[in-house]
């Protein structure tokens, strides 16, 4: 049969489109890779510090010109550039595998055992396995139903449970776990199971030690802690009582472990206020200290919409800065201008966008058992 000139037509225009198509995003991968490569690969004096200690605050690019920080706000925010969209880095945690909100077991990042009851149990049964303490995290999870929600076992008055989840955490800021802490975790979660009686699968633990030390080294790249530094001018001293007074002003708690937290509504932590000095701020401390400065940090994962936050910390560290008559600093003590904030904001978008891409939603479940 003879086609119709126009449909041959159409075929060959759509052909030619489909090709486009290929090529184009053949084309943005290769861009894309690019750019995350480069976000994350700076020199030792770069931006932001990603080590797993505690954080050196490298402001960033400073604007050798300026002799002082502007302490008048901008009328808006500077636009992010291009660079800052990434590609998904390294396939450790599956894109076929998003974070799941709520309790779920997430076989990604812990390591995972699946029991099965011969009949539903109640918590009074896992009495011995809650109290039990690992190296890292873990969770004992159930649900009274192959289609209902897991839900977290916290005593013993839950349940009865028809299937059950022994989770523990394989990496967070303090490191992978070890061969021997999967182990330990394991052996317990077979005497449990042996003990109910359930059914279970244990996974070879040199393999989940394995997965731990992979998922830690992927995680070291997107570990971004950003701090803003405010020191007295001419070399002065903020006295304790003064320093209590202008942060409880602007919204800041003491959390009784050395610093000040600003919370949200929801009680989640936005950013921190520190003694530039190694001494911790307390109620007591706070009546008699003095300190050259402040600083304002920013624990990126661990916040929902960091670059919103990294904002209002901007904003706020200027304040604070003209209210303690101090200067924006690096920590090589040099003043920040808004270039220098503009560059470290761009930053905190690029480390957002990789979290993202990585299957991480910053400040989710599962940035905060990573990043804890």
């Amino acid at each position: 049969m003879d086609m119709n000139p126009l449909f041959l037509g159409l075929l060959a225009a759509g052909v030619a489109l489909v090709a486009i198509v290929i090529l184009y995003n053949w084309a943005q991968e290769r861009r894309a890779r690019r750019r995350i490569d480069s976000a994350f690969r700076q020199p030792a004096d770069a931006l932001l510090e990603r080590e797993r200690v505690e954080p050196q605050l490298r402001a960033g690019q400073t604007a050798g010109a300026s002799a002082a920080i502007q302490t008048d706000e901008p009328d808006d925010l500077p636009p992010m550039p291009s660079e800052a969209i990434a590609e998904p880095l390294p396939d450790v945690l599956p894109a076929t595998r998003a974070e799941r909100p709520g309790t779920a077991p997430d076989a990604d990042i812990e390591c995972v055992v699946h029991l099965e009851p011969q009949q539903p149990v109640r918590g009074d049964s896992l009495g011995d396995a809650l109290a039990a303490e690992f190296a890292k995290p873990s969770r004992w999870l159930g649900r009274r139903g192959r289609d209902l929600p897991w839900q977290a076992i916290e005593g013993a008055r839950g349940g009865p449970w028809e299937e059950i989840a022994a989770c523990m955490l394989l990496a967070n800021r303090a490191g992978a776990a070890s061969r021997h802490d999967v182990e330990r975790f394991l052996n317990d979660v077979a005497r449990t199971g042996s003990s109910l009686p359930a059914a279970f699968a244990l996974p070879d633990p040199a393999a989940e030690a394995g997965r731990g030390e992979e998922l830690d080294r992927f995680c070291a790249d997107l570990d971004v802690q950003v701090g803003l530094t405010i020191l007295k001018s001419e070399q002065g001293q903020i006295a304790g009582t003064r320093l209590r007074g202008v942060a409880e002003a602007a919204g800041f708690r003491l959390n009784g472990t050395g610093s000040f937290d600003l919370p949200d509504d929801g009680g989640a932590i936005l950013y921190s206020l520190q003694n530039y000095r190694q001494e911790p701020l307390t109620v007591e401390s706070l009546r008699q200290l003095s300190t050259p400065g402040v600083v304002l940090l920013l624990d990126v994962p661990r916040v929902t919409d960091p670059v919103r936050v990294f904002d209002q910390m901007r904003l706020a560290a200027k304040r604070m800065a003209h209210t303690l008559e101090g200067v924006l600093v690096d920590d090589n003590r040099r003043p920040l201008n808004d270039a220098s904030l503009a560059s470290i904001r761009a930053e905190v978008q690029a480390t957002a966008v990789a979290l993202r891409e990585a299957n991480i939603e910053p400040g989710g479940p599962r940035a905060l058992r990573l990043f804890g």
